[in-house]
């Protein structure tokens, strides 16, 4: 199977730069294919601005989705985009690897994600079907992969649970599988986290790299996410919002759109 790893850490000596090379090392054992986009390294452009759109007139006012629609359609963008968007159609896996900054993303990450996933190829797919209201949340261009976050933070678990003090983790990092990941359709696996990154002594990595490998083991084969299908009934359409009756007990925000049953506790 293909897998990309998109990372995103600029210290090349940092533990997710070690807890990458361990994720590759294992894939590779087990006969997997790896391409890692490493988009410090590759001083990945961002920011999206009218130089991501060549066949915009100039003059021209800027509708950043009409363009993507227009430049994806005719192949048109620029190359490093085009080259991200290969290799996500070549991956049977997409793995998003970073540390977690300001509850949420390093910004190179995010600019990735806004300028490779063009309307057309990761959203914006299938919205004109009289049988549905866009493929998405469970269809899409990533239906047929699979996707999961890598991430650390200097934080301690008890701050991530249900009653800490920087919220669950779940609903930090929901954005992103859900909203991101899901979104095109990849079946989301449960995050791998290591905590209190910036406390940790070199005789602490042993354990999170053999946790790591255990799940690298696991990426074709463990249970994914149960985030709710958009098109699968439990939506009212167009609206979207969750039928009444189907929200498991005590549930109540992000937690609505995961399914009775469904796997969403992070693994440290």
């Amino acid at each position: 199977m293909n897998v990309l790893i998109v990372f995103a850490h600029p210290e090349a000596r940092s533990l997710n730069a070690a807890m990458r090379d361990v994720c590759v090392e294992e894939l590779q054992a087990q006969g997997h294919t790896v391409q890692v986009s490493d988009l410090y390294a590759m001083r990945f452009k961002p920011v999206v601005d009218r130089d991501d759109f060549p066949l915009l007139p100039p003059g021209e006012r800027l509708k950043v989705a009409a363009a993507s629609q227009a430049g994806y359609a005719a192949g048109a963008l620029t190359d490093d985009v085009l080259a991200e968007i290969a290799k996500l159609q070549w991956a049977d896996a997409l793995i998003l690897h970073f540390p977690l900054w300001w509850y949420t993303m390093p910004a190179i990450l995010k600019g990735w994600v806004e300028r490779v996933f063009a309307y057309g190829f990761a959203y914006g797919v299938g919205e004109h079907s009289d049988a549905k209201w866009g493929d998405r949340f469970g269809e899409g261009s990533l239906s047929d992969k699979r996707a999961m976050v890598i991430t650390s933070t200097g934080g301690w678990q008890a701050h991530y649970s249900a009653r800490g003090i920087n919220g669950p983790l779940d609903d930090i990092l929901f954005p992103i599988n859900h909203n991101i990941l899901y979104y095109p359709g990849a079946a989301v696996l449960p995050p791998f986290v290591v905590y209190r990154a910036d406390r940790l002594q070199e005789t602490d990595f042993p354990p999170i790299a053999e946790a790591l490998r255990a799940r690298m083991r696991g990426l074709f084969s463990d249970a994914p996410i149960a985030y709710r299908r958009q098109n699968g009934g439990d939506y009212e359409i167009p609206g979207c919002e969750l039928k009444a009756g189907l929200a498991r007990p005590g549930s109540g925000g992000f937690g609505l759109h995961v399914a009775s049953g469904g796997s969403g506790e992070p693994l440290a």
